[in-house]
């Protein structure tokens, strides 16, 4: 029976659905957990300093594949700890400029996968805040100044918001505290919106940072439907779960016999945006038409 290491730098509780879809793909392959293949789970519970000793326990288990899944660094610690089994990832960066693989089109080596595009959507993000709150006078940025795809997306928000002489504010944050910090200080500047950028910290504190959007009453966007789920506003993004059902098929077909490098990395070829209108309704915003029409999905 063939053996996949699976390796995340998140906690199990919070990616039931995730590992679900992952394991959805490998059932369209043709492999099916506990009948005809094994998985090796490790969790680094967002603490990434352990990404690199789980990843080297796996190659030492001798998997047959590893699925490194949810952030670039988890990858970047399977890569540092074998350049033979295959890698499949799921990750929210550029694979490229990441340093995962060198081409989308012919990965090489022994990593590829597929995306969903978490940061490189934040100017998209960024317009669809400004439709939606059109007489904010500047927009709050949340940065955590720690993970370079966040400082990334803030830089490309920045850009945008130069060119139409949109004024923004950058509050940076990498723990609880700092984020509270952040929100009280939107608040007191009577800042009209927020902007969430795509990072790990972000999305494992999501519940936290949704209670605050509401406390504070202040429109955020967010780049994942998990957040609207909890009762955010409005996301805008690529659907992880593709990009792990994805990552599952590709796993599937490697332990059939095909080369990783010569597998092209997925990119997300559908984008969805999902509004709550019970928290819009609660903020006193009036949706407006436009943006209605284009949501994916819209939770009442």
């Amino acid at each position: 029976m063939p053996v996949i290491g699976f390796l995340s730098a998140r906690s199990a509780d919070d990616s039931a659905w995730l590992g679900d879809a992952f394991r959805q793909g490998l059932k369209d392959t043709g492999f099916i957990e506990k009948q005809n293949v094994a998985i090796e789970y490790r969790w680094a519970e967002n603490r990434w300093e352990r990404l690199d000793a789980l990843a080297a326990d796996l190659v030492r288990r001798q998997v047959d594949v590893i699925a490194a899944l949810s952030y670039s660094p988890t990858v970047l610690a399977a890569k540092t700890a074998t350049a033979k089994i295959p890698i499949v990832f799921a990750v929210g960066s550029d694979s490229v400029v990441a340093g995962l693989v060198t081409s989308v089109s012919q990965p090489g080596g022994n990593v590829t996968g597929a995306s969903f595009f978490a940061t490189e959507l934040g100017t998209k993000r960024f317009e669809l805040l400004r439709e939606l709150v059109p007489n904010a006078t500047a927009i709050a940025l949340l940065v955590d100044p720690n993970t370079p795809a966040s400082v990334s997306e803030r830089t490309a928000v920045e850009a945008a918001a130069r060119t139409i002489g949109q004024q923004t504010e950058v509050f940076s944050a990498s723990t609880e505290a700092d984020i509270e910090r952040a929100f009280t200080a939107i608040a007191q500047r009577h800042l009209g919106a927020l902007l969430v950028t795509g990072d790990p910290f972000f999305f494992a504190t999501r519940k936290y940072l949704v209670a605050l959007a509401a406390s504070y009453a202040i429109p955020t966007i967010y780049w994942a439907r998990e957040y609207v789920d909890q009762g955010g506003l409005i996301s805008y993004g690529a659907s992880q779960t593709d990009a792990f059902r994805q990552a599952g098929v590709y796993t599937g077909r490697v332990l059939k016999g095909e080369k990783a490098g010569d597998l092209p990395v997925i990119l997300p070829a559908r984008f969805e945006m999902v509004m709550n209108l019970r928290t819009a309704k609660a903020l006193g915003l009036d949706m407006p038409t436009s943006i209605l029409l284009r949501a994916n999905e819209v939770i009442e």
